[in-house]
């Protein structure tokens, strides 16, 4: 199919004395399967399965190659993006549409020319701004040096990194959308913004103090998302704060580090309060007691200057872990095995002899779970689930795949597994959610709280396990519980296959 689909657009280009290059390629088929689950759609309805990228000499020639492609074959509506007469703010410039080709199967076709090309491929630097020793014109789209001096400016100088990172993505990721104040100055924002979004970019301010929207003069709510065109007018009040709910709404990193920022002022009480229940359960977990003498020693060794106060207040607001603030007075926890157990030396079969192992973090199996071992060269084995979207990376290397089983027998509590829990934010809730699962037999290692609602919060929770059946039990015992909302295993993104990630519980000895 790609080479017949690639002769018929050489054949056509040839006969409209087009000069180009042609190349072809199909998709993976795990590639195929991700993209049907991430965008809940049948294999019919993929528009991708099938990519073809022209490459041209010169930007007009650009323009006549997609005159050819839809003269030939039948454009797909909706399907048709111009990124050259609108490039990206990252200076990325090309031409994609989607056509019916043979048969009627959708296909993807990217036009560009060469120097474009080379920007798509290596940056823009590719295309350097001096040609020949004299400084020329760069068509591509960003100053880089001035482009990162503006989000610098929007950001502020006290800003964390993370939040930086992030609105460093959104400015070089999101297409744009162009809208206007009341007064008719253009406002330029990432596809897919709202008012907020939009409040916040006139100042800061303004944003804090909305309390509502109009839309070419129609009250909106501020969830709405804004198209090219329009005409926005924010309305605001005095008094109103920003809200924790504003950052599932905001889209722009300006806007969301603005709201962090309020929010950490006005809620600095609930999160030493919601710290401190983190603190107890987590000392409680090694036998002792968060007193103040504890969190005072504790918030000297990490140097938090502010004292027990700030120690607390960043544990509730998740910028530091429980675990790391008891490991920091009592670095001798230790794991207690059942003296019956499966020994963890010998928990699996197919190891050669005096092979090491340990679980990979980024799907963390369980006994009684299907599992897959990756050699690498220097290093213990990793086991993977089965299931593990990691282990596409080393689809093309078989030779690198073992065969493992799970020992049968009663294994120690020792494999660490994470929860996704959403509880009820009522008073007592976490410390009897806590007790619940000391009550299955699971010791918990850490908590994290990754989103707080005057109503409900979510949080992740390490408890460390025997087995699969072991991991059904407590999640049963979990969602027979009024005070939780939803529960669910927990997966961590991909593992980079070139610099495996390592934790200390999954050591090479197999936890």
């Amino acid at each position: 199919m790609i080479e017949r689909i690639t002769k018929d657009m050489r054949k056509e280009l040839k006969a409209a004395q087009v000069t180009a290059e042609v190349k072809g390629r199909a998709k993976k088929p795990y590639s195929i399967w991700r993209k049907m689950e991430e965008k809940k759609q049948s294999f019919s309805r993929l528009s991708d399965i099938y990519g073809f990228r022209i490459i041209t000499e010169t930007e007009d020639d650009c323009y006549r190659a997609l005159g050819v492609i839809h003269q030939r074959w039948k454009s797909v509506p909706g399907r048709f993006k111009d990124y050259i007469s609108q490039p990206k703010s990252n200076g990325y410039r090309s031409i994609h549409t989607t056509v019916s080709g043979r048969d009627g199967k959708r296909v993807e076709v990217q036009i560009r020319s060469r120097a474009m090309h080379e920007v798509a491929e290596a940056g823009v630097a590719a295309h350097w701004s001096y040609k020949d020793g004299v400084k020329a014109e760069n068509p591509f789209a960003v100053d880089p040096g001035r482009w990162i001096a503006a989000l610098t400016e929007q950001m502020g100088a006290d800003e964390d990194h993370e939040d930086f990172l992030e609105a460093v993505k959104l400015e070089m990721y999101s297409d744009k959308v162009f809208c206007f104040t009341p007064k008719g100055e253009v406002v330029k924002l990432p596809r897919g913004a709202t008012p907020i979004d939009f409040a916040y970019a006139i100042h800061t301010r303004i944003g804090s103090a909305c309390v509502g929207a109009k839309i070419d003069g129609m009250r909106v709510p501020l969830w709405t998302r804004i198209k090219n065109g329009q005409s926005i007018e924010i309305i605001t009040a005095e008094g109103q704060e920003p809200q924790a709910t504003w950052l599932d709404i905001a889209t722009t990193g300006r806007a969301k580090a603005a709201i962090r920022r309020a929010l950490r002022e006005v809620d600095r009480e609930r999160y030493i309060k919601l710290g401190r229940e983190l603190a107890r359960a987590g000392f409680e977990h090694v036998g002792k007691k968060a007193t103040d003498k504890v969190l005072e020693t504790a918030a000297k060794k990490l140097r938090i200057e502010d004292g027990k106060e700030e120690l607390l207040a960043q544990l509730g607001r998740a910028e530091l872990r429980v675990a790391r603030v008891v490991n920091v007075l009592y670095p001798e926890l230790m794991v207690v095995e059942d003296g019956d157990a499966v020994k963890r030396e010998r928990a699996l079969i197919g190891l050669e002899k005096g092979q090491s192992f340990k679980r990979a973090t980024c799907c963390r199996p369980l006994p009684g779970e299907r599992i897959v071992g990756i050699t690498w060269r220097g290093r213990p084995l990793q086991v993977h689930a089965i299931d593990c979207e990691a282990l596409s990376a080393y689809e093309d290397q078989p030779d690198r795949w073992v065969d493992l089983h799970w020992q049968t027998g009663r294994h120690a509590a020792i494999y660490a597994v994470t929860l996704d829990l959403v509880l009820s934010n009522d008073p007592g809730v976490l410390g009897r959610i806590c007790t619940l699962i000391g009550e299955q037999k699971a010791n918990i290692s850490d908590l994290e709280f990754l989103d707080r609602k005057p109503d409900f919060y979510r949080l992740l929770v390490d408890v460390e396990l025997r087995d699969a059946e072991h991991l059904h039990n407590v999640i049963s015992a979990l969602e027979a519980e009024a005070d939780v909302a939803s529960v669910a295993r927990h997966r961590k993104p991909e593992e980079t296959p070139a610099a495996p990630s390592s934790t200390p519980e999954d050591d090479p000895v197999g936890l």
